[in-house]
């Protein structure tokens, strides 16, 4: 422009004069040296800043890692402390869990949370799963401490499989000497027997932890032994294994019923339910009463019939609807990814739910739907539930929608429909 000098910058003080302008075109080269010193004055300054964000980046991520490892530590720290409070616990003769000391943390939690502006829900969830590892820690302290077991021998029949090797470790925890008879190698490495006739059947325990139809041949070929030892099974059906235990117990065995509601990964048992069917015989119920002693279990009585009739619905039901969930995203022709791209966290619920279900050992929910007599009552009861449903929205009945949902709010309550 006429009466303004062109400036020129020295060659010793040649810099990137515009680093921060933003030009669009980052390809531009800007000549800002007198001297024929050419810079690439926005690629150089962008390369710049881009260089000390990420390197701000990594030391916030490695201060991270030292938090995460600092914070993994103090968890030690907490099991540690944890384990002395357990056995202070057990030396007084004190329950494992005492849930108004728990109340008391999740309340501190989340004041301190509110005072740290952290998210209170973070807090439960964390103070949460501490407290529930401090409480398996615990307990597995109690029954190993315990030793209910120790000088004692047992014996699992199918202890390779999946219950049945919770069972064995379970047992062993407590100072047992267990054996396993199983064609299968024991994932636990315990000493195995390929036949369970060859294991000499003088063990303090026999535990019989096979699939149902094959349980109720063992337990009749049991009562021709006659064994000294308590016998018990871990079926999820009691009725068709009535014959075979009442025909131990008239041969003069020890014999109780067990089902155990929960899967072979649990490690903590507070709220978890052990079911105790009547099998004829207090003496060897109470017995096997006392190997959950040391837990936190909650330990049920019941009879055979009233056992099938219940988990007709508590087991039966809920497979055979996560199943037919699972069955109807089959045959609707959609895939796997194209539904979970789209999915609510209802559906993601249902989902994980149904996907348990559906990697379980399909002989043994065969087993749990087919043998049950109360069964065939609880699935067609499905069926309508299901047809009562999809008759009220085909017909425009909302009145009739509100209802079912109205009523299936007053039984999650707990309360009675007038």
């Amino acid at each position: 422009m006429p009466g303004i000098r062109a400036f020129t910058y020295p060659k010793r003080v040649a810099v990137t004069a515009r680093r921060d302008i933003g030009l669009q075109n980052q390809d531009r080269h800007q000549n800002v040296s007198g001297d024929g010193v050419s810079c690439d004055v926005v690629q150089t300054g962008t390369r710049g800043v881009a260089l000390k964000k990420m390197d701000s980046k990594q030391r916030l991520r490695e201060k991270l890692t030292k938090l995460d490892e600092e914070f993994l530590r103090l968890v030690a720290e907490r099991l540690d402390t944890a384990r002395a409070i357990g056995e202070l616990k057990r030396q007084s003769n004190e329950p494992t869990r005492d849930f108004e000391r728990e109340a008391v943390v999740l309340k501190q939690g989340r004041s301190i949370a509110a005072e740290l502006n952290v998210a209170p829900a973070l807090a439960d969830e964390l103070l949460g799963a501490l407290i529930r590892e401090s409480l398996t820690t615990q307990e597995s302290l109690r029954v190993s401490a315990e030793a209910r077991g120790s000088g004692q021998r047992a014996l699992v029949i199918g202890g390779s499989g999946n219950m049945g090797d919770w069972l064995a470790r379970f047992l062993s925890a407590q100072g047992f000497a267990v054996e396993v008879a199983d064609p299968s190698p024991s994932p636990s490495g315990l000493r195995r027997w390929e036949r369970w006739q060859e294991a000499g059947l003088d063990q303090d325990i026999i535990a019989v932890a096979t699939p149902l139809r094959t349980a109720a041949k063992i337990l009749s070929q049991l009562a021709e032994v006659k064994p000294a030892g308590l016998i018990f099974d871990i079926g999820s059906i009691k009725l068709p294994l009535r014959e075979p235990l009442t025909r131990l117990r008239e041969a003069g065995c020890s014999v109780a019923s067990i089902h155990p509601m929960f899967g072979p990964n649990t490690r903590l048992l507070t709220d978890r339910h052990v079911l105790f069917v009547d099998a004829g015989d207090a003496e060897a119920t109470a017995q096997a009463k006392a190997l959950f002693a040391s837990t936190m279990a909650e330990l049920v009585d019941m009879g055979m019939e009233e056992h099938d009739r219940m988990i007709a619905h508590v087991l039966g039901l809920a497979h055979a609807l996560n199943l037919t969930f699972l069955r109807t995203l089959t045959e609707c022709g959609i895939a796997t990814d194209e539904l979970l791209k789209m999915s609510s966290t209802t559906f993601d619920n249902q989902f994980t739910v149904a996907a348990l279900v559906a990697h379980e050992n399909p002989h043994l929910y065969y087993e749990i739907q087919h043998l049950n007599e109360y069964g065939a009552d609880v699935l067609r009861g499905l069926v309508r539930a299901a047809t009562k449903i999809a008759d009220t929205v085909t017909s425009g009945d909302e009145a009739g929608f509100v209802d079912i949902m109205k009523e299936s709010r007053h039984f999650i309550d707990g309360r009675t429909v007038k």
